[in-house]
């Protein structure tokens, strides 16, 4: 697997896994009326920040995208966000993205990574980050409307370099 930046011509193969994520309900918060078009700035990153994308053999994987999670005096603390194809999970995708991200704010000198809103019913997601050093710092209850379960906390989880 190789991790890159993501290029303008990457995006029309990101968004369909972007989409079909989106759609499911269960763990992004972006608005269900998306096209190519208007996606397009959800998910690809202007500098400082950065888009990325796992690959194996010319086949995108996954997608990341990191950067400081609030500008000016919260631009110390980055942010970053994930997304893997739904036919390429348990290829140990997300973990190569979670760690790719981490490595990538710890060298452009960030003290530290937060993640604001990791749905609690996702396990999988929190069982990883927990496993790369994120802590669960508090649950915002009933803060995500899951299209299955209802309304669901997110978690806010930290990770101090």
């Amino acid at each position: 697997m190789d991790i890159r930046d993501a290029s303008a011509a990457d995006w029309p193969r990101i968004y369909p896994f972007f989409a079909a994520i989106v759609d499911a309900g269960n763990t992004y918060a972006y608005p269900p009326d998306h096209s190519l078009e208007t996606a397009r700035s959800w998910w690809m990153e202007e500098p400082p920040g950065q888009t990325v994308v796992a690959q194996h053999d010319g086949v995108i994987l996954g997608s990341a995208k990191m950067g400081p999670n609030r500008p000016g005096r919260g631009a110390h603390i980055a942010t970053a966000s994930f997304m893997v194809d739904p036919v390429q999970q348990g290829r140990g995708v997300g973990k190569a993205l979670g760690t790719y991200a981490v490595e990538w704010a710890r060298a452009r000198g960030y003290v530290g990574m937060q993640f604001n809103a990791v749905v609690e019913t996702n396990v999988v997601a929190v069982r990883l980050w927990q496993q790369l050093g994120f802590t669960i710092m508090t649950t915002i209850p009933e803060a995500f409307d899951h299209r299955a379960r209802g309304l669901v906390g997110l978690h806010v989880m930290y990770q101090k370099f």
